[in-house]
């Protein structure tokens, strides 16, 4: 099968260039694995730090969003059948979506969309995870709750802040405040439903002013959040919740204490790496975020179509991915 993969380390500066085209035997689905044909897929931030941090003796294939077919299954399958139409973001410690056919586990798959084609689906699974997780599990908001309240979203224009967006203004009732620093970014934010759109490069205290927000009660740290950190605390109300997805440098939680501030980890991947006794909630989740699709209460997030997948295309999109200025998703689609 064709596969692209990162197949050597950096030997100065960028090792974009070795992302390359390989061919591999096509692998065989055991145990829980669904062997799916590769439709669609979708490039995150996470790809491209897979890639910048490679520094292995064997090639690796990246990507981890994908919409595909199901071939065959492995012995201890229940939940699919071979000709199934499914998505699903994989495990970070599993070879990924960049290739022909791919092993998944069954249980952090789910049934795609129907209403829309594979690439619009191709863009949700990973940011779907992430920004449910965090918005539900992580601060903890209730469905239909949180009148009172205030999220603010920081980067609320990429992939992850697109959906995020989406949840927390489609289902709670909670206040969302998006920010985003470019007029294309900040229509974008407002059209997914955000209350307000503030930019963040500017003085958030003085932004959220503007809208007539005085403080806010959950934060939602998608980028950036080392540049950020001591205005999200002064924004912060007491007794407020802050979680982030990004990989700071370092992070010193001593100034959250006397507000009472609860810090909270974002991390998709956890239960696949795990293996954790609740790994089917990603099929159940991602099942319950394509039947709000199907139902029109949530769009997919494609922000760009970047053709075919190979090679030059998958450079392209990591490029992009790695400005900081993707609105939206990017996705490739086929062989």
């Amino acid at each position: 099968m064709k596969a692209i993969a990162i197949t050597q380390a950096a030997q100065a500066g960028n090792n974009l260039e070795f992302l390359s085209e390989i061919t591999l035997p096509e692998p065989v689905a055991t145990g829980h694995d669904l062997l799916v044909e590769v439709k669609a897929i979708s490039v995150n931030p996470v790809d491209t730090k897979v890639r910048a941090g490679f520094n292995a003796d064997q090639p690796r294939i990246l990507g981890w969003d994908a919409v595909g077919i199901v071939v065959a299954t492995g012995e201890a399958v229940t939940l699919f059948k071979p000709g199934d139409e499914v998505w699903y973001a994989g495990s970070l410690t599993r070879p990924g979506s960049n290739s022909e056919f791919q092993l998944v586990d069954e249980r952090i798959a789910a049934l795609k969309p129907t209403s829309i084609d594979n690439a619009s689906a191709a863009a949700l699974p990973l940011t779907a995870i992430t920004a449910w997780e965090m918005l539900f599990d992580r601060l903890g908001i209730a469905e239909k709750g949180n009148e009172n309240d205030v999220l603010l979203i920081v980067g609320a224009a990429g992939g992850v802040g697109s959906i995020l967006t989406q949840l927390a203004r489609k289902l709670t009732n909670i206040t969302v405040i998006g920010t985003a620093s470019r007029p294309q970014s900040q229509k974008w934010v407002a059209e997914l439903g955000a209350h307000h759109v503030i930019d963040h490069s500017k003085p958030l205290a003085e932004e959220l002013a503007r809208v007539g927000v005085k403080n806010v009660t959950h934060v939602a740290s998608l980028n950036h959040t080392e540049q950020h950190y001591s205005q999200l605390i002064d924004v912060l109300a007491p007794q407020g919740k802050l979680a982030l997805i990004d990989d700071p440098e370092t992070l010193d939680a001593r100034p959250l204490k006397v507000k009472s501030i609860s810090l909270h980890w974002e991390f998709m991947f956890t239960r696949s790496m795990f293996e954790t006794s609740d790994i089917i909630e990603q099929n159940r989740l991602l099942t319950r975020v394509a039947t709000l699709i199907d139902q029109g209460v949530l769009k997919t997030t494609l922000g760009e179509h970047f053709g075919t997948i190979n090679a030059a295309n998958l450079k392209r999109a990591h490029e992009l991915i790695e400005t900081n200025r993707a609105v939206g998703k990017i996705v490739l689609e086929g062989f």
